[in-house]
């Protein structure tokens, strides 16, 4: 560990891909880690590998952190005392230690060409050797090497990893670690392009960032023995290591887009929420109640966690060193208990950017907008500025959301449970039947109200002053879902929605009557 007290945590991922929700959960242990000691959380971008950078990554990668509420205290974004935060911009420095170590003799220049590499690991593997560089070149004779470099050669620099070795370190999540450098390939560090690999850069990294502790996946704990190697040919003190356990889907397999949605953006596009998304991820590879060795199925009572609750609980060593299974369903319980406790007002807000989204209505300013890289909700005064087909109010927005509060699982699903409030409901003449019901009895049953409605005034539209008239009328018959279902189904247009006498009252008497003679209509 660092001399230097500070906790220093870094999250460093790739600009080759949109962020990953496993890279969040990444994030959102370092951060906790962190900022419960007092300590700092970096954000460092690993932009090493060209041909697979994707434009607009870096981006989402800044939006996804701020959206969770994983603010950073140095970044590519914020600046900092240990700069620049993307690597591609630090490519002098790579390039210096790896000189370092070809001096100090723990590196090597490498020729071989790609073809040459190929070749080799066909041979190896033909003869059921595990694949490695066979150390070639690191027998060229010193004048051999003079004349390739002189000639301006195509090479790599390779990591001299010494024989018969055993690299010990204790890992914060999965305790002793033991590998034998036999086992291990002598890496390239610096690419023929100038560019480092992420061993040599993440090496160097932390080092001048003063990382105190690295936390990432289990993928990386195979490398770890090479980058302790490095620590000690620098001459440098390793930081803390703390391995964490795989996201994984409910087949056990590893999360991928062939089995649903992986990226931060595909959640928030669709209306989940930060506080659930960070509660959900906290769990998965941590309970607060068991050892680290726990089985996570054992569990603990407590599941709604505020952030600050977490920074009070969360421990590295109670993080599992299984794979946790990634289960939607627990999702959508957090994001619907944590959709239940939002203010009305607040809760319609955010779902206006998907109303307009569903063109349900249409704002006078340019809305060709990514829901995702939204930096905040719609408030009242924004929505002042938006026209539909007719004057809609706030209020009315409002009330419509409210009927669905209780029954939705995302802002998304809101935005789309309520698009019979906005628009004329298509639907086909028979949903208007219930059970076994004639066509005859379910026109009388219609027609009765329409003609109850009538009676009533706009001042007593009321959902409770609507129960009270119409359901006496509906006991009289044989079954009260005979005036009851086609009710919903005609202002609706829905087989499941909420009550008829809810959507009535939001509706108000003039849209409810035309309903249901629209719908006397599809019975002629």
């Amino acid at each position: 560990m660092k001399l230097n007290s500070l906790i220093r945590t870094r999250f460093a991922p790739s600009p080759t891909g949109f962020l990953h929700i496993g890279s969040l959960r990444t994030a959102l242990y370092t951060y906790l880690f962190a900022k419960q000691s007092g300590g700092q959380f970096i954000l460092r971008l690993e932009d090493t590998d060209l041909e697979r950078l994707v434009e607009g990554a870096a981006e989402a990668i800044y939006n996804g952190l701020k959206w969770a509420g994983l603010n950073y205290d140095e970044g590519p974004d914020v600046g900092g005392p240990f700069g620049p935060y993307v690597q591609s911009k630090r490519l002098d420095l790579y390039k210096k230690y790896a000189n370092e170590l070809i001096k100090n003799g723990n590196a090597y220049y490498c020729f071989c060409s790609d073809e040459t590499l190929e070749q080799m690991r066909q041979e190896q593997i033909a003869k059921k050797q595990a694949p490695k560089y066979d150390r070639r070149c690191l027998k060229l004779r010193d004048e051999e090497v003079k004349q390739k470099l002189t000639a301006n050669e195509p090479r790599v620099i390779r990591m001299k990893i010494p024989e018969k070795r055993i690299i010990e370190f204790t890992d914060i999540v999965r305790g002793k670690v033991a590998y034998n450098t036999n086992e291990l390939d002598d890496q390239v560090l610096l690419k023929s392009d100038g560019y480092p690999t992420y061993h040599l850069a993440v090496v160097v990294d932390d080092h001048l960032m003063q990382i105190s502790h690295v936390t990432r996946t289990e993928e990386w704990l195979p490398s770890t023995p090479k980058h302790i190697l490095l620590y000690e040919y620098f001459g440098w003190e390793a930081p803390a290591w703390a391995h964490l356990p795989l996201l994984l889907n409910p087949d056990k397999t590893k999360m991928s887009k062939r089995k649903g949605d992986v990226m931060v953006g595909d959640y928030i596009k669709k209306g989940y929420l930060p506080e659930a998304m960070i509660n959900f991820l906290a769990f998965l590879g941590w309970n607060p109640g068991l050892p680290a060795e726990a089985l996570a199925k054992a569990g603990t009572e407590k599941e709604i966690y505020s952030m600050q609750e977490l920074l009070k609980d969360f421990s590295l060593e109670k993080v599992h060193k299984a794979g946790a299974i990634f289960n939607i369903e627990k999702l959508n319980w957090y994001n619907q208990y944590y959709m239940r406790q939002i203010p009305l007002d607040k809760l319609t807000e955010l779902c206006i950017p998907y109303l307009i989204e569903n063109d349900l209505i249409v704002p006078k300013f340019d809305h060709s907008f990514d829901i995702a890289a939204m930096k905040g909700p719609f408030t009242v005064k924004d929505f002042e500025t938006c026209l539909t087909k007719e004057k809609i109010s706030f209020d009315y927005i409002k009330k419509a959301v409210a009927l669905e509060q209780e029954r939705s699982k995302t802002l998304s699903e809101i935005g789309e449970s309520v698009k019979f409030f906005f628009e004329e409901p298509q639907y086909d003449k028979s949903l208007l039947f219930w059970k076994d019901t004639s066509e005859e009895e379910i026109k009388k049953s219609l027609q009765t109200l329409q003609k109850i409605i009538s009676d009533i005034t706009e001042k007593k539209f009321k959902k409770e002053n609507l129960q009270e008239i119409i359901m006496p009328e509906a006991e009289k018959l044989s079954d009260r879902g005979i005036m009851l279902w086609p009710l919903r189904a005609a202002l609706s247009g829905q087989k499941a929605s909420p009550g008829p006498f809810e959507i009535a009252e939001v509706l108000g008497k003039e849209k409810t009557f035309e309903r249901i003679s629209f719908a006397i209509k599809k019975l002629d």
